[in-house]
């Protein structure tokens, strides 16, 4: 049970020595947005995305207001695109265009301060 003391604690930490979350991270595992053709890989991956993580960005935004600690990032982690965009790229252009539909689907959640993948994630979504 919390009691008065640490909720002083706390609150002394907020306001004087600005406590914040640094990061928020939703992993979305994109392994089944892979296929043999480039523009339904690019779909897949933007689709699923922009679905997943639709209220990423409001959610953080409402924990900040309700608890009053900032929240410094929002972040994706998905699937490493070699993984995904594997049978689909045949030169390094081609991943590019990946690149491209990762940045459009960041833009479009509204805030996420990064997209990317980890080496060793398991993002599950």
């Amino acid at each position: 049970m919390i009691n008065i003391f640490e909720v002083y604690e706390t609150n002394k930490m907020i306001e004087q020595e600005q406590l914040d979350v640094r990061t928020i991270t939703m992993g979305i595992s994109l392994l089944d947005c892979a296929d043999a053709d480039l523009d339904t890989v690019n779909r897949n991956i933007y689709d699923k995305i922009t679905r997943s993580a639709k209220d990423l960005v409001s959610v953080g935004r409402e924990i900040e207001r309700e608890y009053g600690i900032p929240i410094v990032n929002k972040r994706i982690s998905v699937t490493p695109i070699a993984l995904v965009g594997g049978r689909a790229c045949t030169c390094p252009e081609d991943f590019v265009t990946i690149a491209k539909t990762l940045d459009e689907a960041a833009k479009a959640t509204g805030g996420v301060n990064f997209l990317g993948a980890t080496p060793h994630s398991s993002p599950r979504v």
